[in-house]
Formats: C-alpha cells, sequence, structure tokens
C-alpha cells in the first residue's frame, strides 16, 4: 500500500509538472505588454514613499500607514515571496503582532492577543471583503484556506478590536487578506514547488478584456506528508487539495467592477473514519462609483457554499448569501463620515453521524443584519477624533451596540500619537446554543439556550514614527477587560455539562516591531509581544476545565529577519522565531530558523531554496503530550516562471 500511495503521489506531481511546461511553451508568445505588474519592497521605499503607503483596515479607506489609529502590521507581496512560507498561514508568521502554531500537517491555531485554540472565535479573517470565519464556531477552519501566495497584493493585520467597522467577532484582531486585480496579473505565471514533506504546483494565466477589463485564472494542486509524534510514530494527517479560481476587473471613467470567484476540493487523512472531505465555492461582486467631490458609493454581495465531512466530528453543509453597501462623504471640510449597512444568511444544515457530536436542531438559518456610522473629525491640523457606532442585530441575542473612539494626534509628518477605546462582542455560534455530545464520553456537554454573547471592552494607547530614511517603529500598549466568557457548568444530578458565560478577567500587554535598512543591500526588521491573561471563575462557577478551555497562550514571542541582496540576482533571507512555553497542556518553548536563497537565473525565470527549522531537529507547537505532532527540519524547492516579465 505505501508503494502504491507514492506512485500515486509522485504520477500527480508528474502530471502537474507536465501541465504546467506545456503552459510555459504556450506562454512564451506571451508579449512583453502582458508582463506581470511588479510591487515594490517596502524596504526599498524612500522616507517620502514609504509615508505614503496606504492602508484600508482601520478605517475601511485608504489611508497613510503612519497615520493609521490602530496596531496595524502590513506583509507585503515581497515580504511573502522572499520568505519560506508555502502556506497562507505561514505567510501570517510574518506579522509579529500574531500569533501561529502548527496544530498538524494542514491545521493551524491563528490568534492575537490571546485565546490561542482549536475553537479559536475572536479573529475576524476576510480575503477581498469575503468574511471566512465559520457561524458553527465563529472560528476559521484554517484547513479549508488557501491562496495563491503570488497573487495577495498585501496582508493587513490588525491586533486590537474591529468589531465597529467589521463586525462582532473582530474582538482581538482583524487579518485582511487582499489580493492584487487581474490587471496586476497579466500574462502567464507557472510556479512548480517541491520538498521532502510538501509539493505546491501553481497554474495563472491574466489576460486585457476589451480596452477597461482584465481577466485572471489560475490553479493549483497541494499536497503535504504526514506528521510525526516525538517518539516516531506516524500520525494519520496528509493532506491534499485541488483549487480553481479566477478574477476579473472593469474600470470605466468613475465606476470600478470586480467579479471574482474560486472552488476547491481536499482531502485530510485522519485516524478516525478514514478522511475528512472539505469542498467549498465561491462568487464575489463588488461595485465602486467615485463622485468628483471626493464621496464614494459600494456595494458588494457574495455567495459562499462550504461542505465539511469529518468524520468523529460534524457533517455540515453551510450555505452563506452576504450584501452590504458603503457610502463615504465629506458633509464639511473638519469631518470624513463613511456609513452604510448589510445583510447576511446563513443556513446551516448539519447531518447525524453515529457516536458523534450533534446539533439540534439538525438544520439551522442564521441571519443577521447591521447599520454603522464612522465620522471621523478633524479637531485641529494635526488632531483627528474618529466616533464610530454599530448596531448589529442577530438571531440568538438581538441587538448589540458596538461603540469606537479613536484619538489621533500627528507630531510631525512622520511621527502618530494614537489612543482608542473600543467595545466588541463575540456573537454566540451554533456550538454555544446548539451543541449536544449525545453521550459519546462519561461527561455530556450540551449548548446553553441562554448563552450570551461575549464581552470586550479595551483601551490601547500608540506610537509610530518614521524616525529616519532607514528606520521606522510602531509601539502598542493594549488592557482588555472580558467578561461572560465561554464556561462548561456541572448540571444537577449528573445531567453532564452546560455552555454558560461564567468566566471573566483580563488581558494586558505590550507590542512593538520596527525595520532597519542598514544599506541599500540589507535590511533588518524585527517584532516583540509581551502578554498577561488574567482569567477566572465568577463566583459559584464550577466550570469543568477551569480557564484552560479558553485556550494555551505564550507569554511573549519574538522574530527577527535580515534581508540580503547578495547581488543583483541573489538574494538571501533569513527568520528567526522563539515562542514561550505554554502552560495547560505543557508545550515547551522553542526558537525555529527559517531562511531561503533566491537566484534570479533570468527576468523571467527566478529559482529558490528554503529550510524551515534548519537548526532543530523537531519541536511541538501545540497539543497535548504524547499525542501531538512534532514539526521537523524540512526543504523546499521552488521554480517560478514569468514569461514576460520586465522584473
Amino acid at each position: 500500500m505505501r508503494l502504491q500511495e507514492k506512485t500515486r503521489r509522485i504520477s500527480r506531481v508528474v502530471a502537474a509538472t507536465r501541465l504546467a511546461l506545456g503552459a510555459i511553451l504556450c506562454a512564451g508568445i506571451t508579449s512583453p505588454g502582458l508582463a506581470e505588474s511588479s510591487v515594490p519592497d517596502l524596504a526599498d521605499l524612500t522616507l517620502e514613499q514609504l509615508g505614503n503607503v496606504v492602508v484600508t483596515s482601520v478605517s475601511r479607506r485608504e489611508e497613510r500607514l503612519i497615520e493609521a489609529p490602530a496596531s496595524i502590521f502590513v506583509i507585503n507581496a515581497d515580504d511573502i515571496r522572499r520568505s519560506a512560507a508555502q502556506t497562507l498561514p505561514e505567510a501570517l508568521r510574518l506579522a509579529p503582532n500574531l500569533n501561529v502554531a502548527r496544530t498538524s500537517a494542514a491545521g493551524y491555531v491563528v490568534s492575537a492577543r490571546g485565546f490561542s485554540s482549536g475553537l479559536g472565535n475572536k479573529m475576524l479573517v476576510l480575503q477581498d471583503g469575503r468574511i471566512l470565519y465559520s457561524p458553527l464556531y465563529s472560528g476559521v477552519f484554517w484547513d479549508a484556506q488557501d491562496v495563491v501566495l503570488e497573487d495577495v497584493e498585501r496582508i493587513e493585520v490588525i491586533s486590537g478590536p474591529g468589531t465597529t467597522l467589521w463586525g462582532a467577532n473582530a474582538v482581538n484582531g482583524v487579518i485582511n487578506i487582499i489580493t492584487r486585480s487581474a490587471a496586476q496579473t497579466q500574462g502567464a505565471m507557472v510556479s512548480l514547488g517541491a520538498g521532502d514533506r510538501s509539493r505546491i504546483n501553481t497554474l495563472r494565466y491574466g489576460t486585457e478584456l476589451g480596452e477597461h477589463g482584465s481577466l485572471r485564472f489560475y490553479g493549483r494542486l497541494t499536497e503535504h506528508e504526514g506528521t510525526s509524534r516525538q517518539d516516531g510514530t506516524a500520525l494519520v494527517d496528509a493532506a491534499e487539495r485541488a483549487q480553481a479560481g479566477f478574477r476579473g476587473d472593469w474600470t470605466v471613467r468613475q465606476d470600478a467592477i470586480t467579479v471574482q470567484g474560486d472552488a476547491y476540493r481536499a482531502r485530510i487523512d485522519q485516524t478516525t473514519g478514514g478522511f475528512r472531505d472539505l469542498e467549498g465555492a465561491n462568487l464575489i461582486g463588488r461595485w465602486t462609483r467615485s463622485f468628483q467631490d471626493g464621496s464614494s458609493l459600494r456595494v458588494q454581495g457574495y455567495y459562499d457554499r462550504v461542505e465539511r465531512d469529518q468524520p468523529g466530528a460534524v457533517r455540515e453543509k453551510l450555505d452563506i448569501a452576504d450584501a452590504e453597501i458603503h457610502h463615504a462623504l465629506r458633509p464639511h471640510g473638519a469631518h470624513r463620515v463613511l456609513w452604510g449597512g448589510g445583510y447576511r444568511n446563513a443556513d446551516s444544515k448539519t447531518e447525524e453521524i453515529p457516536f458523534a457530536p450533534a446539533f439540534l436542531p439538525r438544520s439551522r438559518t442564521l441571519q443577521s443584519w447591521h447599520l454603522f456610522a464612522h465620522d471621523e473629525i478633524a479637531l485641529t491640523p494635526t488632531v483627528d477624533l474618529t466616533l464610530g457606532l454599530k448596531v448589529e442585530h442577530n438571531s440568538y441575542t438581538g441587538a448589540e451596540v458596538l461603540p469606537n473612539a479613536r484619538l489621533a494626534w500627528r507630531l510631525s509628518w512622520e511621527r502618530m500619537v494614537w489612543l482608542a477605546a473600543t467595545r466588541a462582542v463575540r456573537a454566540p455560534s451554533r456550538v454555544d446554543r446548539e451543541f449536544h455530545s449525545m453521550g459519546i464520553s462519561p461527561t455530556t456537554v450540551r449548548g446553553g439556550p441562554e448563552f450570551q454573547s461575549e464581552i470586550a471592552e479595551v483601551l490601547e494607547i500608540g506610537y509610530r514614527a518614521q524616525a529616519s530614511p532607514g528606520f521606522s517603529y510602531s509601539l502598542t500598549v493594549f488592557h482588555h477587560w472580558y467578561d461572560r466568557l465561554r464556561s462548561f457548568e456541572p448540571l444537577p444530578a449528573g445531567g453532564g455539562l452546560e455552555i454558560r458565560n461564567r468566566m471573566e478577567g483580563t488581558a494586558h500587554g505590550a507590542e512593538a516591531w520596527g525595520t532597519y535598512r542598514v544599506s541599500d543591500d540589507f535590511r533588518l526588521s524585527a517584532g516583540a509581544v509581551f502578554q498577561r491573561m488574567q482569567l477566572r471563575l465568577e463566583p459559584g462557577s464550577l466550570s469543568a476545565g477551569g480557564v484552560a478551555v479558553q485556550g494555551n497562550d505564550p507569554d511573549h514571542w519574538i522574530t527577527m529577519r535580515a534581508s540580503w541582496d547578495l547581488s543583483s540576482r541573489h538574494e538571501l533571507d533569513v527568520a528567526v522565531r522563539h515562542v514561550g512555553d505554554l502552560p495547560d497542556p505543557a508545550v515547551p518553548a522553542y526558537t525555529a530558523v527559517d531562511a531561503r536563497l533566491g537566484w534570479r537565473v533570468t527576468r523571467p525565470l527566478e529559482l529558490s531554496v528554503s529550510v524551515k527549522n534548519a537548526f532543530d531537529h523537531s519541536h511541538p507547537e501545540f497539543g497535548p503530550f504524547p499525542s501531538r505532532p512534532e514539526f521537523a527540519r524540512t526543504i523546499f524547492f521552488k521554480a517560478l516562471w514569468r514569461p514576460g516579465a520586465t522584473r
């Protein structure tokens, strides 16, 4: 069987390689005019250019990064290209304000400011405006997420609440993945990657559509070998995935239209029941009109279909329809107003699995709508006050009020101090209200019919500066007060456990990062997060598992990166990541070193080799001993071919 499985995988890689090589031959006639647009490296920008780098996640409009009043870090396209990242969660490790722990061949835990767990539910993740979290548990199934990393323009990572603009569940952070327009990805691109633990092959082609439009489409195959325990015992968690998609963009005078979609199918090995099968498809449409007076109107809608068949856990079919409208205007010179609303319908259908947990009722339609207003007021030429309010209504708890206030003081063109006060909530999910373990374990667990939204009240103060043309840094101090956190309370007469809101506590800490361009050829960057969580049960609570059920977090992590341009054709990048130990279950601290050596053979062809965990035989990152996996040293070779490329 092992030989047959290896033969099958090798045949699949060979077939993908033949397809890619055929595409290269066809794309060889691509004209230089269809060359892929380049995105400049932030580290190569001048002080003036760097000051004009824009972000959109803080105020849902374009603004200079130096003036964005939030703890935001931007992962740009060149950061991703020069890293050893092969998957989206690995690319997120580039953000120093995120804690990313790998849990299996395809599984990850991603968090900011605490609450790291397999059921983590306080991060809101978006990709081109589509929300990725599941209403089943209010978190993201990272084993179901993938993106062509070469198509990512930037990833904006906010640590701290963003509920007023982005909605409930953006309690501890927002991850906004923004891909390049079709006009920026013209011509052909073939990416072939293979290593001792994974294989990733991507084919993409972009073309013009008339005078005003552009289109791209892609196909992608990925395979990840299974992991092993500390004693060398193989774990059954190998994963394979096929994904395809397209994006079209049209610009006619003051109107911009985008239509894009993806479809995927994945299979993940597991010890219970054989395979975890995942399928999904989505379609997004977006129209934006810009007016001469500086105002704009944006309408977006999308449909998302997800199917998850996970033996021993859940079998669900989920259909989400989402629509929203935003209107930005400037009624007076001192005001910049954004207001709008939206509606979301999530139709979740679960099926009975023998000896597995269930959701009762089996099917549930969850509806939500929201209205919000956001006003940026220029108090003085250097001081801005932002006031925001969102009212979001959900099927479980009704209306939730989400206010926010931010004050930004520009000390100079390149320095800013900001303060923020926010109320955020995490709305109930189906797990909180409708979960039933059906007696598969000695203790039955059921959802609480009265479970309410978890609450966070947050204060932040930050300072951001461009101290010199080559040195920039950011510092944020935060304090969170949490109330009505999820707990598992015993029922009378041995009736099992019920999910309730009997936990509270605080979290506080500091986040800092900076970048220093030593010379035109040598750049350094570093970041660190120090945090302390103090959770406690309310008086009278006897919650099973205590406060550990909310997650398992290090009290610090530190990242460092060095990038050398060895010559006009050669580049070397080294990243060091240190993560403190986890308390319960105990996971020892570890330090990992990743490195990548790139060689631009010709303008169209780039070769690279990367090594992960270079100086450590293996280490665990999450989960209880001895069942947790350990991640060993790996090597990965990649060839990137872009016919017609001019850079």
